[in-house]
């Protein structure tokens, strides 16, 4: 079959054809085909401490990896990154490995999905769970799974976009207050006081973000009860699995936060309906769920990593923070999270000067306060404050010492549908750290090199010297070459893996 040549396809071509393309495409390789690579300039060399000898060297111009977790800003980067989270949740479901001993598997532990509550009705897609028939939408239609019109409002004007930001900016609070309530209701279970919680057992934890198709946040966390000193120690005999998961169900029911006031009123903000507790098992079946709901590790690792990958959605994501409404204008977005955005914008937004307005608003460039002599000492001319100037030259001595409002950094967070928080994240004793895992992996590589050389540390001394010189590709080709070589390299290992897995 011969293909048709194509623009597209020819400059591609010239791209393969020129004479430095091996010498980029080995370059590519060695950050497994990043996407946004940082491009430095300098020198590394071995050399002997004794001698001076140079035992080995690299010098000119290299490539490293940008880091990105999102796979739609770096699908290289993101899949390391998705391999250091799985590796981080497994040690801490399974043991074993990273300095967390295999007797965590003993102890009670349980998957927890958190969702979000409603905010009006939007399109969906259900599924009957008794026929497996799909089933119509509260519109009367029947949506494919690739609709776009799954996730927006189907009255997007009742739609309660300024609920939808204020409970986004506040799940991490929501979180922190579940954890909380957990210990105290577990305490009470207990027949212990709850101040005398952590001299009996510690809730160690992992959590993971997912964006659903409406825009908001769901939660997902792997809970674990341990004993006072961590994953070391055993837990007490009152700790098993179903009282956790039936303390879950009671704690975050029982969680809410008061958000600040907005047009005179105050939300009071909670988790939604659907709360989703089952207990997890051994690594030693084939499917993440059992015929019994019960999760298994080594699924629920790679589950919980996949989403940690994810921008606010599979097909759109922003990924810098919003700088200016003109910015904001020109985002190539669907309507729904344009009015999340446009909310989260609007409700960061400063206020008049209450020194040079002290009865009406400000109105830009043809505000009167632009003819006042001489530079406002509270706005320097802006003629606009944040919340928290105006409260403090308002009530100096009752003014908090940040607005409520201000401290939420709607404005910052608007690219992220207003949420807040880190991807994942996990309590100080659940398993190792991100850092400790990178670490190991520059000292396995540092390692190898010096065993091919047939040195040790103290034998050597390190010269690593490099400036940047800049970020990305040189053109949309090479950024779509390195697109392809990043795939390929995902194929081969996944190749690999079932392989390994066939042998096993």
């Amino acid at each position: 079959m011969v293909l048709p040549v194509s623009p597209e396809v020819d400059r591609l071509t010239r791209r393969m054809r020129s004479p430095d393309f091996e010498d980029w495409k080995r370059k590519v390789k060695s950050v497994a085909g990043c996407t946004r690579p940082v491009h430095l300039s300098g020198r590394w060399a071995i050399q002997d401490t004794h001698s001076g000898a140079e035992l080995a060297a690299r010098s000119g111009q290299i490539m490293t990896p940008c880091g990105n977790r999102r796979e739609s800003v770096c699908p290289a980067c993101s899949d390391r990154y998705a391999a250091d989270a799985f590796h981080l949740l497994r040690a801490g479901l399974s043991g074993g490995s990273k300095g967390v001993p295999d007797t965590v598997a003993e102890a009670p532990r349980v998957f927890v999905t958190l969702t979000a509550p409603s905010f009006g009705a939007v399109h969906n897609r259900r599924v009957s769970p008794t026929t497996g028939k799909t089933m119509p939408c509260a519109c009367g239609s029947f949506h494919h799974e690739h609709d776009p019109a799954r996730g927006q409002p189907i009255e997007p004007d009742s739609y309660d976009y300024l609920g939808h930001v204020l409970w986004q900016a506040h799940v991490g609070p929501l979180w922190n207050r579940f954890t909380t309530y957990l210990k105290r209701h577990l305490a009470r279970a207990a027949g212990i006081g709850s101040r005398e919680f952590g001299h009996h057992a510690r809730v160690s934890y992992a959590k993971v973000a997912e964006y659903q198709r409406r825009g908001v946040i769901h939660l997902h966390a792997v809970l674990r009860l341990d004993g006072p000193a961590g994953p070391t120690d055993t837990p007490p005999a009152w700790a098993t699995t179903e009282l956790l998961t039936e303390t879950i169900q009671t704690a975050a029911r029982a969680v809410s936060v008061t958000a600040p006031e907005v047009e005179g009123q105050r939300r009071v903000l909670t988790w939604g309906e659907q709360l989703d507790v089952r207990p997890i098992r051994a690594a030693n079946a084939s499917q993440l769920e059992n015929e019994r709901g019960e999760i298994t590790e080594d699924r629920l690792s790679s589950y919980v990593a996949k989403y940690a990958t994810k921008g606010t959605s599979t097909s759109e994501a922003i990924d810098k923070p919003i700088r200016s409404q003109g910015h904001l204008d020109l985002l190539a977005i669907n309507p729904h999270h344009r009015r999340i955005i446009q909310t989260a914008w609007n409700l960061g937004a400063p206020v008049a000067c209450p020194d040079c307005h002290p009865n009406h608003p400000h109105a830009g460039d043809g505000c009167p306060c632009h003819s006042r002599t001489g530079s406002c000492p509270t706005c320097h001319g802006g003629g606009q404050v944040a919340r928290t100037t105006r409260e403090h030259y308002l009530r100096p001595d009752t003014a908090l010492e940040v607005d409520p409002l201000d401290a939420l950094k709607t404005r910052r967070w608007a690219h992220m549908l207003g949420f807040r928080g880190h991807f994942l994240s996990k309590s100080k004793h659940y398993s190792t750290t991100f850092t400790q895992i990178r670490a190991d992996r520059r000292q396995y590589r540092h390692d190898s090199v010096l065993d091919e050389l047939g040195v040790t540390d103290d034998q050597i001394t390190v010269i690593n010297h490099w400036d940047m010189v800049s970020v990305g590709h040189d053109s949309p080709e090479e950024t779509e070459l390195a697109e392809a070589i990043a795939h390929r390299i995902r194929l081969d290992r996944q190749q690999r893996y079932e392989h390994e897995k066939r042998r096993n």
